[in-house]
């Protein structure tokens, strides 16, 4: 189960401060893996999602495992124990934050992992044998949790960044008040934002002020009163050196599943197939049924329905940003979730009206005839073309 290409052991304080590149390196091979590996699967599956080819899913599925052990042993074999110390002593040094006890689950919970990839690599089985499938199989779930999880322990372990002091005193207040002014008159364009390891939100903007552009640097809800500049650069990139590094993202459901082992989705109908259906139909019972597809519910549900929960979700999501603009915006989207569940519910009462209709088309609405011309018959004689005529050049 090991290759020839294992790394060396990290060795200095350089070397330590690689081992995000090293984390980040595997997680990137995961998603490439990942990929691979939906592609292959989705070829031994029917349109509703069923394996119909069972032992190209297993072969699949066998790569796929195969493949990660490699990747881990190549990137993070060497590394995993250092990166785990590194970000745990970055952890410690901390102020107390809600998001540092989760923290130090997740680094708990990848040095459990590492431990049983380093054990079955130490210990692997027979090649080729069922029991190393069945040994790679069950590592599967330790890789997944690195490269997702990985990227917390990579960012705390760079945080040995030291950011420029932030502005202070006069020249902070003279700045803000800039930056208001700026967001009064709409000339506050925001780029991006971030979180740091000590949570705090920071958002890098434009400051537009006599036609000239200054990036900026913020640090509070943009939205809410009592945000404040911290920088000014000539540049994004100079921003991106002077300040904090971000750490990873949050997530909306901390037990959604994996993006890595996402069940097969359900069987669904597509609106495009649904909208076919209604144009060659002939009786009004075929376009009630069509309707009904569209506003099913449960675990085959239609595409109303699942706009409905998209939208729901998409409220979630904007609510937990907790942001101004983020309230705002989940205010608008569940009020929209709310229409559209109304929407689904008339739309399926019409259709049951219409099936009860038991209506047909009129035979007035015939359908339209192609004009084919008539091809001679194989034994007949071609027409005789007309007789070419000989014109006299004119000169130009």
């Amino acid at each position: 189960m090991t290759t020839s290409s294992d790394p060396v052991p990290p060795s200095g304080r350089s070397a330590i401060l690689d081992l995000a590149g090293w984390a980040r390196g595997f997680g990137l091979r995961m998603a490439v893996i990942r990929g691979e590996s939906e592609t292959a699967l989705g070829l031994t599956r029917d349109r509703h999602g069923r394996t119909v080819r069972p032992d190209a899913a297993e072969a699949a599925l066998d790569r796929r495992d195969r493949a990660a052990v490699v990747a881990y042993t190549r990137h993070l074999a060497a590394y995993s124990d250092a990166l785990l110390d590194t970000a745990r002593r970055a952890l410690d040094d901390l102020p107390p934050a809600r998001h540092v006890t989760a923290w130090r689950t997740v680094l708990d919970g990848l040095a459990a992992s590492a431990t049983e990839i380093h054990r079955a690599i130490d210990r692997p089985a027979a090649p080729g044998s069922a029991a190393e499938r069945s040994q790679r199989r069950a590592l599967w779930p330790h890789l997944v949790a690195w490269a997702e999880h990985g990227t917390i322990a990579a960012a705390l372990a760079d945080q040995h960044h030291q950011p420029e002091p932030p502005l202070a005193g006069e020249e902070r207040q003279r700045w803000t008040a800039k930056a208001q002014a700026a967001q009064r008159r709409g000339e506050l364009d925001l780029i991006e934002s971030w979180y740091t390891a000590d949570g705090r939100l920071i958002t890098l903007a434009y400051l537009v002020e006599d036609d000239t552009s200054t990036v900026i640097a913020l640090t509070g809800d943009p939205d809410a009163p009592g945000w404040e500049v911290i920088g000014h650069y000539a540049h994004e990139y100079a921003a991106g050196q002077a300040l904090p590094r971000p750490v990873p993202a949050g997530v909306l459901r901390p037990d959604a599943p994996s993006r890595f082992n996402r069940p097969p989705a359900a069987p669904e109908v597509s609106l495009q197939e649904l909208l076919r259906d209604v144009v060659e139909a002939r009786t009004s019972g075929d376009v009630a049924e069509t309707l009904l597809t569209a506003t099913q519910r449960g675990h085959t549900a239609g595409p109303l329905i699942r706009m409905e929960e998209l939208l729901h979700a998409a409220a979630q999501f904007a609510q937990a940003l907790e942001t101004v603009q983020g309230q705002r915006s989940a205010a608008r989207l569940y009020a929209l979730s709310r229409q559209l569940d109304f929407l689904a519910d008339e739309v399926h009462d019409a259709a049951e009206d219409l099936a009860a209709s038991v209506a047909v088309l009129p035979p007035h609405r015939t359908p339209a005839t192609t004009q084919i011309r008539a091809r001679p018959a194989v034994d007949t004689t071609p027409p005789t073309p007309p007789p070419r005529t000989t014109a006299p050049a004119h000169n130009r």
